[in-house]
């Protein structure tokens, strides 16, 4: 970690890498932050390419396993599919710490209100409950894109946030450095009323696409598809 004596500009030098990781939010004019940024080595976001499907039957989410720093992969096995609940599930894409952290953080939540209320979690509240805890980083944010899958009782629906925890329901998403050319092979192919066999033809397709043109994702897919009768998780090896 970064040891600098920032106190005089309100910033800790715990906080330095994340404010050069995201300028949107360093409340300091251009000169000052390209000044603090030439103190630092200058950081690298990672990339991923991460999807989510609504179908007839449930809904998929899925992401490849590539952990990439720029030039350098650093694993061929990070999980980037969560379960929050026993029937809904997250899938991101960005820092791997920082997606571990609002995973655990949403489940342990949701697990108690579960306790609480005595009734199934809804997919919106755990939208919303990923979209407040988002929120309450702005000004240091997450930096993750998130989205949000599963089936309740107005049936399967997905939902994808920034990382400032903007909420927008959609049949199909894509996040991640590797969604542009993901998105081509779903805007294409995607019809509504999916069978389950079909959507999930489709999610490995797209990862293939995007895996072969962009560096920063690959090494195969997990899997978490979501169907009223719960979620059971899925891996794949791309040879």
């Amino acid at each position: 970690m970064i040891s600098l004596d920032l106190g005089f500009l309100g910033i800790s030098g715990g906080h330095l890498e994340r404010l050069l990781l995201y300028k949107a939010v360093l409340p300091l004019n251009s000169e000052l932050f390209s000044w603090v940024k030439g103190l630092v080595q200058p950081q690298i976001l990672p990339g991923a390419t991460t999807i989510g499907v609504v179908c007839k039957d449930g809904v998929i989410l899925a992401s490849e396993k590539r952990v990439a720093y720029g030039y350098l992969v650093l694993s061929k096995a990070g999980k980037k599919v969560f379960k929050i609940t026993e029937n809904v599930g997250a899938a991101c894409a960005g820092l791997m710490a920082d997606m571990q952290v609002l995973a655990k953080e949403a489940a342990a939540q949701m697990t108690l209100y579960s306790l609480e209320s005595r009734r199934p979690v809804s997919v919106n509240a755990v939208a919303k409950l990923i979209a407040v805890l988002l929120f309450q980083h702005r000004l240091f944010p997450l930096l993750t894109q998130t989205v949000i899958g599963g089936v309740d009782g107005e049936g399967p629906r997905i939902y994808v946030l920034d990382p400032l925890g903007s909420v927008i329901e959609d049949k199909f998403a894509c996040v991640g450095s590797g969604a542009e050319i993901a998105t081509g092979v779903l805007e294409s192919e995607y019809k509504e009323g999916m069978s389950l066999e079909e959507a999930k033809n489709l999610v490995v397709r797209s990862i293939k696409a995007a895996i072969s043109r962009d560096v920063q994702s690959g090494d195969g897919a997990d899997l978490l598809i979501i169907t009223s009768q719960g979620a059971r998780e899925e891996s794949i090896d791309f040879k």
